[in-house]
């Protein structure tokens, strides 16, 4: 899923360069003479997280745009993007949302995606591999569960989230570095070199565990749209779909593709805890159980 590995990175520079900007600026609107204020620092952690999460959702679209140089389709030129332009106005309809801009991008991976600031503002890409591959039932089904990502409202759903983590990461990391500096190198005033440099540790940490949540999230979301999509195009074409993704890649996907769109990857472990899409296996098995 590449839109949300891109949100992420996105979300995480635009935390630290705020946050890097006010401490420059000489503003610590957490800090008073008895030490932190924890409401203070919580105001100041919600809305550099918040802003942070907001911000890169705003700009999703045309980062996810120039990341994979994908055209977008203003007037149809072949028949293929002809009938790419006509499904997902119909299915679009169908889920009663407004019609989502369609680009293709050049790639013989086949993949797809779909991202934007809401559910009518939005963007659905797929691959001219994916084309060129796929039948046209089993691309109207990969259609669909990108627009049932779009429907679900998951990009503003992942910024909420997001927003929260960041919030609790950015909190907490302080709240440590000010307890290290404080009491193991016992800085009186303001705060020293220790509360930095437990900071950006603490950052790191947290992040990677905050990073958790937010992919376990993230698979909860790729069965919901698997759904959306056999709703749209029919449970048979979806599970020919993703059958079809799992003999193209009948190993574990290399990152690449584990984190760029419909296919994901394949991983057990504690790798299996980052992973944005649960296995294709696992994804088969529950539309052919699901009633």
């Amino acid at each position: 899923m590449k839109r949300i590995v891109l949100f992420l990175a996105t979300n995480l520079a635009i935390v630290l360069v705020l946050s890097v900007s006010m401490r420059l600026l000489g503003v610590e609107p957490y800090l008073n003479e008895q030490g932190l204020n924890l409401g203070s620092l919580l105001i100041f952690a919600a809305v550099m997280g918040f802003g942070g999460a907001f911000i890169s959702l705003a700009i999703s679209k045309w980062m996810a745009k120039k990341s994979v140089g994908a055209q977008v389709i203003s007037a149809p030129r072949t028949p293929t993007e002809q009938w790419l332009v006509q499904t997902v106005a119909r299915q679009a309809q169908a889920a009663g949302i407004r019609m989502p801009e369609v680009a293709i991008w050049e790639s013989p991976d086949v993949n797809a995606f779909a991202t934007g600031m809401s559910k009518n503002r939005s963007l659905i890409a797929v691959s001219t591999g994916l084309l060129q591959t796929m039948t046209r039932e089993e691309a109207e089904a990969v259609l669909g569960h990108e627009m049932a990502h779009v429907a679900n409202g998951d990009m503003v759903t992942l910024a909420l989230i997001q927003g929260v983590v960041n919030t609790f990461v950015l909190f907490l990391s302080r709240v440590i570095g000010h307890t290290v500096d404080r009491v193991i190198f016992r800085t009186e005033n303001g705060h020293g070199p220790a509360f930095w440099v437990t900071v950006i540790i603490a950052d790191l940490v947290l992040g990677i565990l905050a990073s958790i949540i937010v992919m376990w999230f993230s698979r909860q979301r790729e069965f919901r749209a698997d759904a959306g999509g056999a709703r749209l195009a029919g449970r048979g074409a979806m599970i020919a779909a993703l059958e079809r993704l799992a003999s193209l890649h009948p190993q574990p996907l290399p990152d690449k593709m584990a984190a760029f769109g419909i296919a994901g990857g394949g991983a057990g472990g504690i790798k299996r805890l980052f992973m944005t899409h649960p296995p294709l296996a696992e994804r088969i098995a529950m539309l052919k159980t699901a009633r």
